[in-house]
């Protein structure tokens, strides 16, 4: 069984259990407690993801269950990201009297289920943890239960996300019905025996299993939830949406595309190719149209979602550590970029268009830097980290032969920049909409202050990541 590998899992699932026995019987005003037990949990938990890391890769729970180095990288950017996203979030809650546990009790829930899938090594323990994520999070949609439109974004979710889950199982099925296996290596090992192109069945299952994922990204053609939901859901679980499960997403294509399925790579390479290179498309274009800031930055996030799916298609070592650079540098620009739209708002006022943005540097030249930072290194600007990230991913989409596809990604990163342009054309030069006070707590103002320098910084030294990604892929031999 070998239980220890899961540690950090069995950890927090206790703490979890824990925090909801004391919530009971804490009073309305000590609701604190709670979100301090909370920060707690998810640091303590990334030390021992943090500790687990020792260069070998080890299976237990019957195989089930897998511990490398790949493993813990995402599971200590899931833990630290979603660390960033409370704190981000806690101002949110407070300003709109919404200040309950729980919000961080199903956002502990989500990542529980994201550890899970990060260290599966079984296509049902993958779903699992899939399922665990995606309840906790049709319920944070709907967290709001006096706005019509987050109910609204959450039954959205709900249906289209119970048609993904039924794909990817759907597919899961017929591999289970060709091989008579459901363990990566096992699974591997009938997909390497096989030519997967005359193979129409396990193409088959290669096509529901690929769209299920997708969907996950939220990338063309399985992205119509991303900017109904995006908008309808309160701004503080659109942050939380929008970056920390893309960490999850990725991990849950190395392990069943690239790990399980990798000989099987000229197959699935295809349908990336052809859903990277719409989503960098419909995205980047469409994000132009938008004058609603949260639909625009839904918009912006298929965009991204494409790069990262063209990054792995490729199939190579470089390909899979630009597209894991590129994922958590992107979650980290989106939690930035949303905490700024937190800060534009207040009680009974959501921060929702551009012209929210208009002034900001009139009202706080600092806040203004900063959201000025994020959204250069969204569009891939030097020196923020976002050029980098581009930059990799389109050298390693080159490197594996694909000449024009890494010739279209330039042209419409180009294109996509006129948005974010248009944004900080609003933040500097237009006068304020609004003149109410922009006030946030230490702990927020320390957080963003970091997070925005870190986009320049990673931007300036991207080995140090970078090489961490690297190396993670290659311990995990991916």
């Amino acid at each position: 069984m070998n239980i220890v590998i899961a540690m950090p899992e069995i950890f927090l699932l206790s703490t979890i259990c824990l925090i909801l026995l004391l919530d009971v019987f804490l009073r309305e005003d000590c609701r604190m407690i709670t979100y301090l037990l909370t920060q707690v949990a998810l640091l303590a938990t990334a030390l021992l993801a943090y500790g687990a890391m020792d260069g070998e890769k080890t299976t237990g729970l019957n195989g089930m269950y897998v511990r490398d180095d790949l493993a813990g990288v995402l599971k200590i950017s899931i833990l630290l990201l979603t660390f960033v996203v409370f704190v981000y979030a806690r101002k949110y809650l407070k300003d709109r009297t919404i200040w309950v546990s729980e919000f961080f009790l199903l956002g502990l829930f989500a990542v529980l289920g994201m550890l899970v899938m990060v260290s599966a090594n079984h296509l049902l323990v993958v779903y699992l943890g899939l399922e665990l994520l995606a309840l906790s999070m049709y319920a944070l949609v709907a967290f709001n239960r006096d706005d019509g439109r987050s109910s609204e974004a959450a039954m959205k979710y709900f249906v289209l996300g119970a048609i993904a889950s039924g794909l990817l199982l759907y597919g899961i099925s017929i591999l289970y019905g060709l091989s008579g296996k459901l363990e990566f290596a096992e699974v591997l090992t009938y997909v390497s025996s096989q030519n997967v192109l005359e193979n129409i069945p396990l193409l088959f299952a290669l096509v529901f299993i690929v769209a299920g994922i997708a969907f996950k990204f939220g990338a063309v053609p399985f992205h119509m939830w991303v900017p109904d939901v995006y908008q309808g859901a309160p701004t503080a679980v659109t942050m939380f949406l929008g970056s920390v499960p893309k960490v999850a997403a990725l991990a849950m294509l190395l392990r069943v595309l690239a790990e399980s399925m990798g000989a099987a790579q000229p197959g699935w390479a295809q349908l990336l190719l052809v859903f990277g290179l719409l989503s960098v498309f419909l995205g980047n274009l469409i994000a132009i149209a938008q004058f609603n800031l949260k639909r625009m930055l839904a918009y912006s996030t298929i965009a991204h979602m494409g790069f990262i799916l063209l990054g792995a298609l490729t199939g190579t070592t470089e390909g899979y550590s630009a597209a894991l650079f590129y994922t958590i540098t992107y979650a980290m620009m989106a939690a930035g970029g949303f905490a700024i739209l937190i800060l534009l708002g207040r009680e009974g006022f959501e921060a929702e268009t551009l012209d929210d943005l208009k002034g900001l540097n009139e009202r706080n030249p600092w806040y203004a830097f900063i959201m000025m930072v994020f959204l250069f290194s969204m569009a891939g600007i030097p020196p923020t980290v976002g050029f980098y990230a581009k930059l990799s991913i389109i050298q390693a989409v080159m490197q594996a032969g694909y000449l024009w596809p890494a010739v279209f990604m330039v042209v419409m990163s180009v294109i996509g920049a006129y948005y974010y342009l248009r944004a900080i054309k609003m933040i500097y030069f237009d006068k304020p909409e609004q003149t109410a006070p922009i006030q946030a707590e230490l702990d927020f103002n320390i957080l963003i202050s970091v997070n925005g320098v870190l986009m320049v910084l990673l931007g300036l030294f991207p080995s140090a990541l970078m090489g961490v990604c690297s190396a993670a892929m290659v311990a995990s031999r991916l």
